[in-house]
Formats: structure tokens, C-alpha cells, sequence
């Protein structure tokens, strides 16, 4: 009702049904949007994820290529010092040591008296051989005056020719004696010579093995538990030393003269010392496939003492026109020696190559290779032939073309990264999953993939 209490007029029917038929229309086409648009957000989204796992599934891997070979190849190896000369002075007579004249580290000349052995026994053996002598010299010229007058009576009935030839036999005899007690009291003299302990050269005494009252046997020393005599003495010639260094079979070629080399003592480790080559033993020692090699140096102040153990850094002349990867790069199949190479379309071909001298790190490739050719930095082993792979950036630091333990990584210093091969050996096979491919084409950092 109104405000005069009338009641309102009635709309028409048929303006209702006019706007009524847009609003459905209108409604029926924002259901249809909303719909299409929902089936169309997740085809997208289906499409997205079917491009990322498409992706994620290809392999992470880092492309480097091959350089030429060093100039010029170091090689650090142990050494031994040993004296120019040595020599180890053993008791040639029994008896008692009464004098030692040179300790430790003395210099000595040569001809220089270093102990001296009483020898009581030998002494009174040189006695009795003199006396012998004597005895037989006496009945030497006694056969002689003998021989001698029965000579004369020879051809007379006094004597019989018989007894003349005896006479002169026995003299004869006599005479033996003689030179057989000569030699044997020259023998004691030479015995008793060495009482006296002398050094043969001139040098330093390196060892003293005995002390005053030590029994010494004609062997040599007092002898040990095992039986083995100690020599009283030992003398070094230091004046010019010798190092010897166990080289490489597959370094064996350059060992030659003009070989340049330099040595380090551990306790002076940023003196280098240089080295002259002298010679090899021209065979390789079975057991470690390694050639005995020996240098010289002069040492006229006598600081390097023999027995030191030194770290020797050779340097050999390389071959710039051979071709080197690093080692992780190379694949040890039942195929044979590959690489990964990178071709079109990111594709990998499997190349056979020939592998030539180990350098540490990095291997030489004598054939199959070229020096514009793309390989994968570290293939694993289950890559295929034309497999399709992601080429990703190292990460900032990284040098995918150096030794896996100079890349930057996080994990714990001294333990192995992934898909990485210890020198010398194949990698294992391993096909990374998604999500941490890129981690292993970086050796632990997360690389980005390439623009």
C-alpha cells in the first residue's frame, strides 16, 4: 500500500521475461570461459611438465676440448744420497782392540790409523815361524856343504856315485824347506800389518763399530745374534756424491745425458739443488718396473751427508704436437679406449682412440682425435652412441678441464665426487636421475644450463 493506502500498480509480465533470457545467456558463456580456461591452464601445465621431465631426463655434462701436449714434462720422484766411495773396514787378525784414533765424523787421509788390535797369538805364530826358518836355513847349508865334498870324492873309490846323487837331493830339499818357512814367516808379517786399522781413501768416518778391550776375530768383528760380523770401521768419500732415483719404465726413453734434474732436502724444501745425469743401469727391475738411474753432484764443503733421503724433480723434453685430455675424460670399455665426443644436435658419438704417455692428470692421445673437437669433460659409462645430452656452464671457479681434486666442491675434503674415476681405472656406471645431473657435471656445484 501506498502512503494514500492505494495499492501499487502490477508490472507487465512480458518485461520480466526480456531481460531474463541475456542474463542466462550471459551466464551459460562465463561457465563456458571458466571451463575452457581451466582445460586450457591444464593441458599447459601438463605440457610444462612434460618439457621439464623431457629436459631433466637428458644427461648434465660439460664440454672442453683438447690441448697440445707441454714443452717440456716434471716428474718429482724419491732419491737416495750415497757416498762417492765407502768402505767398511773389518778386523783381518784375532785379538783385543787396544786403541781407537777416530770417532764419529772425523777427517781422515788416507793411509791414517783409525784403531789398533793387540794380537798376542799372532805374535807368537810369526815367532815361531822365524825360528823355523832359521832351523831349516841352518840344515840348508849344512846339506849343502855336504853335497858339496861328496862332489869332490866323486869318480874315487872313496864314494859311490849313488851316495853323491843323494846328498845332492837332499840339499836340494833343504832348499824347499828354506822357501816354504820364508813364505811362511812373510805371511805373518802381513798378518800383523793389520793391527793397525787404516782408511783406504781420503774421507770421513761414518761409523765406529768397536771399543776398547772388543774381541775381534779374523772374520771380521765380534759377530752379532745372527752371526753376522760388523765392520770396526766405516769411510766415506763425500767430496762428490751420488743420487740414486728409481725412474718409470715409460720414462725410460729420456733418460740420456744432458737430462736436467734438480733435488730438495726435507729440511730446506725451497732449495733447489741442481743435478747431473750420469748413467742408468740399462735394465728395468722386475718387481717395480722401474730403471735405476744415478746422478752426481760435487760437494766440496761436505754439507750433504750420504744416506739422505731427497724428493728429485726431472724435466723432460714433451712433444707439443701430441694432443692431451684430462684423464677423466678417457672411457675404459670392453670396446676398446672412447671418448664422448659432442655432435650436432648435442649428440654424443663415441670416438676410438689411442691413448699414448700417462702425465698425471691429464693422458696423451697419440690418434682419433682432433683439436677442435668437442669432448664431454667427464662421461660416465653409460652414455650411448647418439644419446642427446645438455651441455651446462661449470660453475664459477671450476675448470672442468682440470684434475677432479682442483674443482671447487662441497663436500668433505679427501672423499671421491660423482661419476669421478680414480687414475688409471674406469668409471663406474651410473645414470643420474633428475634433479642431480647438474650436480654431478660440476663435481658438487650446481651448474646453470648454457644460454
Amino acid at each position: 500500500m501506498n502512503a494514500i493506502g492505494t495499492k501499487p500498480a502490477p508490472v507487465p509480465a512480458k518485461a520480466g521475461r526480456r531481460w531474463g533470457w541475456p542474463l542466462a545467456g550471459l551466464g551459460l558463456l562465463v561457465a563456458g570461459g571458466l571451463a575452457g580456461y581451466g582445460i586450457w591452464s591444464r593441458h599447459s601445465a601438463t605440457a610444462d611438465l612434460t618439457q621439464a621431465t623431457d629436459d631433466s631426463a637428458l644427461p648434465r655434462v660439460q664440454v672442453i676440448t683438447a690441448k697440445n701436449g707441454p714443452k717440456q714434462r716434471t716428474l718429482t720422484l724419491p732419491g737416495n744420497i750415497e757416498a762417492w766411495y765407502q768402505a767398511a773396514i773389518y778386523g783381518q787378525v784375532t785379538g783385543y782392540v787396544s786403541h781407537w784414533y777416530k770417532d764419529y765424523g772425523a777427517e781422515v787421509k788416507a793411509g791414517d790409523v783409525l784403531g789398533a788390535i793387540e794380537t798376542p797369538s799372532l805374535d807368537a805364530d810369526l815367532a815361531a815361524a822365524r825360528a823355523q826358518l832359521a832351523t831349516v836355513q841352518a840344515n840348508y847349508n849344512l846339506a849343502v856343504l855336504t853335497a858339496k865334498r861328496w862332489t869332490a870324492l866323486a869318480g874315487t873309490q872313496a864314494v859311490a856315485q849313488q851316495d853323491v846323487d843323494i846328498k845332492k837331493a837332499d840339499a836340494a830339499a833343504q832348499k824347499a824347506q828354506v822357501a816354504a818357512s820364508q813364505q811362511n814367516v812373510i805371511k805373518y808379517e802381513a798378518q800383523t800389518g793389520f793391527k793397525k786399522l787404516v782408511a783406504p781413501f781420503d774421507g770421513v768416518v761414518t761409523a765406529r763399530g768397536v771399543n776398547i778391550g772388543d774381541y775381534v776375530s779374523a772374520a771380521g768383528s765380534s759377530p752379532t745374534a745372527t752371526g753376522t760380523p760388523q765392520p770396526l770401521f766405516t769411510v766415506a768419500d763425500v767430496h762428490k756424491l751420488r743420487i740414486f732415483v728409481s725412474v718409470p719404465q715409460n720414462f725410460s726413453d729420456a733418460l740420456r745425458p744432458g737430462l736436467t734434474a734438480t733435488m730438495t732436502l726435507p729440511q730446506d724444501p725451497g732449495k733447489r739443488i741442481p743435478l747431473q745425469f750420469l748413467t742408468t743401469a740399462k735394465a728395468v727391475v722386475a718387481a717395480t718396473r722401474t730403471v735405476v738411474t744415478e746422478l752426481v753432484i760435487d760437494n766440496p764443503a761436505g754439507e750433504l751427508w750420504p744416506g739422505a733421503y731427497v724428493s728429485v724433480q726431472f724435466a723432460f723434453p714433451g712433444d707439443p704436437n701430441v694432443l692431451i685430455v684430462p684423464e677423466q675424460a678417457v672411457l675404459f670399455r670392453a670396446q676398446g679406449t672412447q671418448v664422448a665426443l659432442l655432435g650436432d644436435g648435442d649428440k654424443v658419438h663415441l670416438q676410438d682412440v689411442v691413448i699414448g704417455r700417462n702425465l698425471g692428470t691429464d693422458v696423451q692421445i697419440t690418434s682419433g682425435l682432433k683439436l677442435d673437437d668437442k669432448l664431454v669433460a667427464n662421461p660416465s659409462l653409460g652414455l650411448l652412441e647418439g644419446q642427446q645430452v645438455k651441455v651446462v656452464e661449470p660453475a664459477a671457479g671450476a675448470d672442468p678441464s682440470a684434475s677432479p681434486a682442483a674443482q671447487p666442491s662441497k663436500s668433505q675434503p679427501g672423499q671421491p665426487q660423482p661419476n669421478q674415476a680414480q687414475p688409471g681405472q674406469p668409471q663406474a656406471s651410473q645414470q643420474p636421475s633428475a634433479g642431480v645431473q647438474a650436480v654431478e657435471a660440476s663435481s658438487g656445484a650446481e651448474a646453470k644450463p648454457a644460454d
